[in-house]
């Protein structure tokens, strides 16, 4: 059983194939948000610390926090947003940029053990990430893709996976802080793009015994009733070993079809999250007392 451990100054969250699913709220993102990345850039916070409390409220146990904004100083943004969000709540963030001097300024401020979101098989990526990862104690998520793209061969994705997971050990990162993300493509344009992702984390975990994650949200691109597609393909990624996303947890849609996904899978013991989160409250009489559900004070019909 592997297990990888992400911490906070004050709070765990493991992720692991006998755990629980661990969602990694996507909103303190500006790409896409053309009004999130002009507040950030101006040194307005105020919407990324709604996002933080919202999407924690709503469930979330982990954070990506991402700062890249075209010709924005992306490093110091970063650092300011990552001890912004960690004075706000305890959860463990994940730390999300492509550029090399954005991640070093975001661990060199952060409070615990952080996931660096992401490196790729790319030499360059690996040569850049891993040193890094190693330095600051942290966990990283592997995207199999490389210098050749995103290939659409099941097989060619969990080899670089692997290679990943073995530069890795060079730098004595064990695969336990390695989270490997499949790359989901959008089922719209790539009709196999669930069952491609679907077998890869089964493969995943059982030949190379890495966590999972992955940006859930991609493969309903382009599609209506998007949050119908994403929550169906969170309970099957989820049936087929993955063991984390970055998604919204605002959507309760998909919230309750990982919740679901939990108790069936049995990483909800007695179902007690489940009947916590979802139990009704018993109804209140007249005098405020607690009274009997409508169905167990329903009189049975008298018959002659």
């Amino acid at each position: 059983m592997t297990e990888t451990v992400i911490s906070s100054h004050s709070r765990e969250v493991v992720i692991g194939f006998d755990r629980p699913f661990v969602v990694i709220g996507e909103r303190i993102n500006p790409t896409g948000r053309k009004q999130l990345a002009a507040e950030m850039a101006a040194g307005d916070f105020s919407r990324v610390i709604r996002d933080a409390e919202e999407q924690v409220a709503a469930g979330a146990q982990m954070l990506d926090v991402n700062a890249g904004i075209p010709l924005a100083d992306e490093p110091a943004i970063l650092a300011r947003t990552v001890e912004l969000v960690q004075s706000l709540t305890d959860v463990p963030l994940s730390i999300d940029s492509s550029i090399i001097a954005a991640l070093e300024a975001g661990l060199s401020v952060y409070r615990g053990k952080a996931l660096v979101n992401s490196v790729t098989g790319e030499e360059e990526s690996m040569e850049a990430v891993l040193p890094l990862v190693k330095r600051h104690g942290a966990a990283v998520v592997a995207i199999s893709n490389d210098e050749t793209g995103i290939s659409h061969d099941p097989d060619v994705r969990f080899a670089i996976a692997e290679r990943i997971v073995q530069r890795a050990a060079d730098h004595g990162i064990p695969a336990s802080d390695v989270v490997v993300d499949p790359l989901v493509m959008p089922i719209g344009a790539v009709g196999q793009a669930g069952r491609q992702v679907f077998a890869l984390c089964h493969r995943l975990q059982k030949e190379l015994r890495v966590n999972t994650t992955c940006g859930a949200s991609n493969v309903s691109f382009g599609l209506p009733n998007r949050n119908g597609i994403n929550a169906a393909f969170m309970s099957m990624a989820i049936a087929s070993g993955m063991t984390s996303a970055i998604t919204n947890p605002l959507h309760q849609e998909i919230m309750t079809a990982i919740r679901a996904a939990d108790v069936m899978m049995g990483h909800d013991p007695d179902c007690m999250r489940w009947i916590g989160r979802f139990r009704e409250p018993p109804a209140t009489g007249a005098d405020g007392s607690e009274g009997r559900g409508r169905r167990q004070t329903r009189r049975r019909r008298v018959t002659g």
